[in-house]
């Protein structure tokens, strides 16, 4: 019997298939799931894996890396305070400073610099996918239900995934999406925050300050960080600064590693 050659397309093919799905059978039930892979998921995400905590980073678009890509009105540079120096040197990200105040960074290197920590902390992440709805028993949330983004985008009925968690972080930005598939079903209410507030007009102190002070536990098992905390808890729009996402991330971060 004569042995059929493995063609290289099959043998290409195979490695991406079997690696994949690997990884995602491994990450079905995890420590914490975190939706959102803009600065204060990325951050959140690298600090929980950095601690040894099980992390599923899924990103709804095929980048990641939210709003730093625009920059201010897709000027590809990005401000934080100067106060972040000391993270701004763990992710090893060039920078000047700027009146005393500010760090400058380009969008470009910061991006590239969190991505390259993430993925060395270990943190697995799953783009193309979104996360369609919540699993909640007894009154928490544990887990997602998960379905690739071309089928939420060409609305196709094509039933989704599930995985378990034991804690998730709703990173989404603006949209606050995670929270919103939460209080959209019967008779569920936000129990530790009164509802989704919305944003208020921007003011860059006010919101810099809130987005950190906001970023919690919502409900039983779901938090929110970044601009989804300032959505659902009412604060300010901040415009083109990023500090106090990545420091969003951070308090989220180490109010699960308490947790956990």
């Amino acid at each position: 019997m004569i042995k059929e050659k493995i063609t290289e397309e099959y043998a290409v093919s195979k490695i991406i298939v079997d690696n994949y799905f690997k990884k995602l059978k491994n990450m079905l039930s995890c420590d914490v799931a975190v939706v959102g892979g803009g600065p204060a998921g990325l951050v959140c995400s690298y600090i929980l894996a950095k601690n040894n905590i099980k992390v599923a980073l899924f990103e709804r678009k095929a980048s990641l890396g939210g709003g730093i890509w625009g920059g201010g009105m897709m000027f590809n540079f990005i401000l934080v305070q100067k106060e972040l120096k000391g993270m701004f040197k763990e992710f090893n990200i060039n920078y000047e400073v700027v009146d005393n105040r500010y760090l400058v960074t380009g969008a470009p290197e910061l991006v590239g610099s969190l991505l390259f920590s993430v993925c060395k902390a270990g943190v697995e992440i799953f783009n193309f996918i979104s996360a369609e709805d919540l699993v909640v028993k007894k009154n928490r949330v544990c887990g997602l239900v998960l379905n690739w983004t071309a089928v939420e985008m060409a609305k196709l009925h094509v039933d989704p995934l599930n995985m378990e968690a034991k804690y998730v972080v709703d990173a989404t930005g603006h949209e606050c999406s995670v929270t919103k598939k939460l209080i959209e079903r019967k008779g569920v209410k936000l129990e530790l925050v009164s509802g989704i507030h919305g944003e208020k007009f921007m003011n860059v102190e006010l919101g810099e300050r809130e987005v950190i002070e906001n970023s919690k536990e919502v409900f039983p098992g779901l938090f929110v960080a970044g601009m989804s905390a300032n959505a659902v808890l009412g604060g300010h729009r901040m415009g083109p600064i990023f500090g106090g996402m990545m420091l969003s991330g951070k308090k989220v971060a180490e109010s699960l590693i308490k947790k956990l």
